[in-house]
């Protein structure tokens, strides 16, 4: 019985979130003595397997074929379904992605296992895995184990665990798996990758957010903050009611019904820290909070706050960042 994280590729490179996927997958084999293995499935994921024999995995196992040159769920769905079926893992996990989440609940129909998703953190308990998720949009949290011996399929939200706990090893050994792909039988064919808008960003991957929230006032303030993210080199997000208001298009929106986000840095303006919005961005490794209410409860989850008007703050720092550039 093993570990096996399932790897999903961006750009040609390795998910951020199959990198924090990795290290819960680490962590989760040292607690209950289970070697670890990794999965690449491509056309040719030979440049992919290199980045993994570094890392304190026992195995690197590559499932190559021309049928998953591009992303489809019948056809990936169908490849773990096979490497599952051989080589019986008792865990099988993966980030909490787009792709994720449209070609596991395949798998799991396929072989009748259980995909526990979205969760944000585990635990042993004598012996026993037990799994955390979110529940009424983040007001509870539920703990769930699953039953029996057989594989069980795991995703985890982002933020649940950090690249930079991912182990380092040598020594991992890279073994060709085969399988047996039919084009005829795929009934969905791979168009461009998934977003939720012409233009969208994936809020998942930015390193330095600048979010903003009603504290805004009105639509017409929106350009300072617009200013401001671009001279931090930043991307911009906001809570819901900017969204609701139609300030801002959805995909900006951060959250329980938007994008969850871990930067290195979230700077939020005018953001009074409802819970809704919280779990979408508590991963974050710096918050940076300017608002003019003291008793906003965001301040309770900020490492550096402000109390003042953002009308005020950001122009000025905004000037003495453009400043410091020339």
């Amino acid at each position: 019985m093993s570990v096996f994280v399932v790897v999903e590729q961006s750009n040609g490179g390795v998910h951020r979130m199959s990198w924090e996927a990795l290290a819960g997958g680490q962590a989760l084999g040292r607690d209950l003595s289970l070697p670890v293995s990794v999965v690449l499935m491509g056309e040719d994921v030979s440049g992919l397997a290199e980045s993994f024999q570094s890392k304190d995995v026992k195995e690197i196992l590559k499932v190559e074929t021309p049928l998953l040159s591009s992303y489809s769920a019948d056809s990936f769905s169908s490849a773990l379904a096979q490497v599952i079926e051989t080589e019986s893992p008792k865990y099988v996990i993966m980030g909490h992605t787009y792709m994720v989440r449209d070609f596991l609940p395949r798998v799991s129909a396929k072989l009748g296992l259980p995909f526990l998703a979205d969760n944000i953190a585990y635990g042993v308990d004598d012996g026993s895995l037990v799994l955390s998720k979110q529940v009424f949009s983040g007001k509870l949290v539920a703990d769930v184990s699953p039953n029996g011996d057989g594989p069980c399929i795991i995703s985890f939200q982002s933020a649940a665990f950090q690249e930079e706990d991912v182990t380092d090893g040598s020594g991992a050994s890279v073994r060709d798996i085969s399988i047996s792909l039919d084009e005829n039988t795929f009934r969905s064919r791979p168009e461009e990758p998934f977003q939720e808008a012409a233009g969208a960003v994936d809020l998942s991957s930015a390193e330095v957010i600048v979010s903003v929230g009603r504290g805004i006032g009105k639509e017409e303030n929106l350009p300072m903050i617009k200013d401001l993210a671009q001279a931090m080199g930043a991307e911009l997000a906001s809570s819901r009611p900017v969204v609701d208001a139609g300030w801002l298009e959805s995909y900006h929106q951060i959250g329980s019904s938007g994008q969850t986000v871990a930067p290195k840095l979230y700077f939020a303006l005018g953001i009074s820290g409802a819970i809704q919005h919280v779990v979408g961005m508590k991963g974050s490794k710096n918050i940076v909070l300017i608002n003019k209410d003291p008793e906003a409860p965001f301040f309770e989850l900020a490492d550096y706050g402000v109390i003042g008007d953002i009308l005020e703050i950001v122009p000025k720092l905004t000037e003495a960042l453009l400043g410091a550039k020339t």
